[in-house]
């Protein structure tokens, strides 16, 4: 049987995903004020650190796939995040060559993880159990697993095992990160064919594919079943969206937990001891912000530095201070707007 090319088939996908930024989508990054706000973190977190934003806004969080074609870019960006990569979907579509017609099969999605510096495996088991072991082995070394699932008609990416059930994100479901049982989610993998030495018989057969970085890894991601649920929440499907944004921002204040580090200590703890004096700073300067408002953007940062297991230095406590405070307050200004200050 010829190698297989999953494309997506669902039926009910929505309209495109309108351009991160509205009124500044497609304006260089220097005068977008969400890729400011994280260049001015950058620099005033690590004085000296040269950092080159990139021209063009782009999205490269958690959300649904545009069209029914795409699932195969989706798939393996999101099996970069886990690896602590933010990659736009779109690039690597053009890197593997999907096609509205073809969609992308494994050896398109093979070129385009080498070009991120990362290796497709190829694993195929005939056996349901097997399958499962090879599946639970690969998440347990810390390789995200790519799965051709509904016939093969379809890419999804296994994130996280836990308790009898898979943590998985999923480009054409609504949320796109997903809790499913051991049962289901089989359901899903298995491809059912006759067998071609006896008509009679059916063959079941459960392809896998591991994306092993050849780089090392600083920042990996654990999805767990919690953290899984907290982001299938309605009201948190922006967050999700721009979840990059969350990333790059808290890699340039914090840094990943190491088994050298030293005199360091989680963001939720940084957020206990200063997030209320950070929150009443912002509001009081700024009267559209509802203290409420405030803490959930904190609660997001501390969700995605846990997530990865960010720290930070006890040099670094009030660089740190400075750089939430002033990512918060520019959030404000982009998503309240602001009043005149002094004349301006």
């Amino acid at each position: 049987m010829a190698m297989y090319a999953p494309v997506c088939t669902i039926s009910t996908l929505p309209a495109s995903k309108p351009a991160r930024g509205g009124p500044f989508s497609g304006v260089p990054a220097a005068l977008n004020i969400p890729r400011a706000m994280r260049t001015l973190a950058r620099f005033v977190v690590r004085p000296g650190h040269v950092f080159f934003p990139r021209t063009f806004c782009s999205a490269m969080g958690l959300y649904r796939q545009p069209n029914d074609y795409t699932c195969g870019p989706f798939a393996l960006k999101h099996a970069l995040i886990m690896l602590g990569r933010t990659v736009d979907e779109k690039e690597i579509a053009r890197i593997a060559g999907t096609h509205w017609w073809a969609g992308t099969d494994e050896i398109k999605l093979g070129r385009a993880a080498r070009r991120y510096d990362c290796e497709l495996k190829f694993v195929r088991r005939k056996n349901a159990l097997r399958a499962r072991r090879e599946l639970l082995l690969a998440l347990k070394r810390g390789h995200p697993v790519i799965l051709a699932v509904d016939n093969w008609d379809h890419w999804i990416t296994v994130v996280g095992a836990e308790r009898q059930k898979f943590v998985t994100i999923d480009s054409a479901a609504k949320p796109v990160v997903c809790v499913e049982t051991w049962r289901g989610l089989k359901r899903r993998w298995v491809l059912r064919e006759k067998d071609p030495d006896d008509p009679a018989q059916e063959v079941t057969t459960f392809d896998l594919h591991p994306v092993v970085p050849r780089f090392r890894v600083r920042s990996k991601a654990r999805f767990t079943l919690k953290a899984a649920r907290y982001l299938r929440r309605p009201e948190n499907r922006e967050f999700a969206t721009h979840w990059d944004e969350y990333f790059d921002d808290l890699a340039a204040i914090c840094r990943p937990r190491t088994p050298l580090s030293a005199r360091v200590f989680p963001l939720g703890e940084l957020l206990r001891r200063h997030g209320a004096m950070i929150t009443s700073a912002v509001c009081a300067r700024h009267g559209g912000l509802a203290p409420a408002r405030a803490e959930k953007m904190l609660r997001n940062l501390r969700f995605v530095a846990d997530t990865y297991d960010f720290v930070v230095r006890t040099d670094d406590e009030k660089r740190a201070i400075v750089a939430i405070a002033t990512i918060l307050t520019l959030w404000a200004s982009r998503k309240f707007g602001t009043t005149p200050i002094y004349g301006a």
